[in-house]
């Protein structure tokens, strides 16, 4: 029985995000990470897929600092099927010191909520970043790769410095899913 249980667990994080054999690579974060110039809001423009967002578009995530230096997340999209807006709030912690762009995530509405990594492994603050998770799951792990910017339509330039950073990390592009932008209503 408890075999079963560790399967259905597995199964349903590799839902999550792309599963690769093996322990998860050990990628190089930026340097100098300063938390409060990575703050507001940024829209999605590529990811690896992920359950939680099948179908979505208009993807955002805005991140502002809590009193207890926590920073609150809010993810935002709108359902390419229905039309339908949905939000899901959380909370992201960092991991080490206040210049260590290592960040844990927990959404704390979920059914089961648990912590996922999530590593900046660059941004200039003001056009991209890109954020990188990986669980180990014993002789798996699931990956997930975003590409965030400060413009829902960012030039090429932009991407391709995104790009050059996944191209450094030796991320494979081949998985990647972009995100649909187009007739999305202004918020800020």
């Amino acid at each position: 029985m408890l075999r079963i249980f560790v399967i259905v667990i597995i199964a349903n994080a590799a839902m999550a995000q792309v599963p690769f054999l093996g322990t998860c690579p050990n990628l190089e974060a930026m340097q100098n990470f300063e938390l409060e110039r990575y703050l507001g809001k940024w829209y999605e423009v590529e990811r690896y897929f992920a359950w939680f967002e099948f179908g979505g578009k208009c993807v955002t995530a805005n991140y502002s600092l809590n009193e207890n230096a926590s920073v609150k997340i809010l993810n935002k999209q709108i359902s390419s099927l229905t039309g339908v807006a949905t939000s899901i709030e959380g909370i992201a912690r960092l991991i080490g010191r206040s210049d260590d762009p290592k960040l844990t995530v927990t959404f704390p509405s979920l059914p089961l909520p648990f912590d996922a990594p999530y590593w900046v492994l660059d941004t200039d603050y003001i056009s991209y970043a890109v954020v990188w998770s990986c669980t180990n799951l014993g002789v798996l792990n699931v990956r997930n790769v975003w590409i965030l910017t400060r413009e829902p339509k960012p030039s090429v330039a932009v991407v391709e410095k995104a790009y050059q950073i996944i191209d450094k990390n030796n991320i494979s592009r081949a998985y990647f899913i972009r995100t649909d932008q187009k007739n999305c209503p202004v918020t800020n």
